[in-house]
């Protein structure tokens, strides 16, 4: 199995790492630090843009696990942005029998925010052909889900 973690926090060993750990023990698994990577606001044609070789990292994975830490209340903008800008170039349907896990942790996040935060998450793997296994928010859930690999 090929599994993908892209992490769009700029602390490469921080939460968001360490619940990608928890959630993919005992798997190898490529990391992606999305802050590596230039990815241009949508709308925006500027040289240097990285966004096709991460979406093309993400088509080479069985599974991707897509990470964020709760900045402002939502997801952060790295990932954000990510997300955004595959509308239009990727198809709808173009991650058919892929998996996507998230993982969205904060210091001490509201409800409403986590569930914003699925809801995003559920609809993109929806409209790209994910399917969706679900949010890792803490160690207890990166366990549980850690059976859907």
């Amino acid at each position: 199995m090929n599994i993908l973690f892209i992490n769009g926090s700029p602390e490469r060993n921080g939460n968001t790492s360490k619940l990608a750990a928890e959630l993919l023990r005992g798997k190898e698994y490529l990391t992606l630090q999305l802050t590596d990577y230039r990815i241009n606001a949508y709308g925006q044609t500027l040289p240097g843009d990285q966004f096709d070789e991460v979406i093309a990292e993400m088509k080479k994975a069985d599974t991707v696990v897509i990470g964020s830490p709760v900045y402002w209340h939502n997801i952060c903008g790295s990932v954000r942005n990510l997300l955004d800008r595959c509308y239009g170039p990727v198809s709808s349907g173009a991650f058919s029998g892929k998996k996507l896990f998230f993982i969205f942790q904060g210091a001490s996040p509201e409800e409403w925010m986590m569930e914003a935060g699925e809801y995003t998450m559920s609809r993109f793997a929806g409209l790209y052909g994910f399917e969706y296994c679900g949010m890792v928010y803490d160690r207890g859930s990166a366990a549980k889900l850690s059976g859907k690999l």
